[in-house]
């Protein structure tokens, strides 16, 4: 597995950290406030780099590698921005055995990034996921809400194609 790295240069706003910053002034007195905290500011930045928990850690008088860690124990955080298409191809069981280990290799390889990485341009993000319970519809990969199902990885091209905007 690669090192994930972002590529995608921070371009949070005035108003995102206002608006943070008044999320952590109402929070911070309470203990515990943290997880919260943290869910919060990714629903205002769509996840949460470095620089979002640098503004956490000082505010909060928190060290930043105690919200580090909490980010990075938790899957329903992101250190990675969110492409506008976000795919998720379904590994669980079913999936995995009728191939979507190779659909989601194809599109690695097409779209340039790892699983959890973003595209440079921020059009396509890339993850996997745990059975979505289209079973029956497997390989089944989804992009945003959009479901596609009994696919290959020859079926790829056509998939992305459909969002090229």
């Amino acid at each position: 597995m690669s090192k994930t790295t972002n590529t995608i240069p921070f371009k949070g706003t005035a108003e995102q950290e206002a608006e943070l910053l008044k999320v952590i002034a109402d929070a911070k007195e309470d203990k515990g406030a943290l997880m919260p905290v943290l869910q919060k500011a990714q629903d205002i930045y769509g996840y949460l780099p470095i620089e979002v928990q640098t503004i956490i850690s000082n505010e909060m008088n928190i060290p930043l590698e105690k919200v580090y860690g909490v980010v990075t124990f938790y899957s329903q955080f992101s250190l990675n921005p969110k492409g506008k298409y976000k795919i998720s191809v379904c590994l669980g069981t079913a999936c995995y055995v009728k191939g979507a280990g190779d659909i989601y290799d194809k599109l690695q390889e097409k779209l340039g990034i790892a699983g959890g990485e973003c595209t440079p341009d921020g059009k396509f993000s890339l993850e996997a996921c745990r059975c979505i319970g289209a079973c029956g519809l497997a390989p089944v990969l989804t992009v945003n809400e959009e479901v596609f199902g009994r696919i290959t990885a020859d079926d790829v091209d056509d998939i992305l194609a459909k969002f090229a905007d």
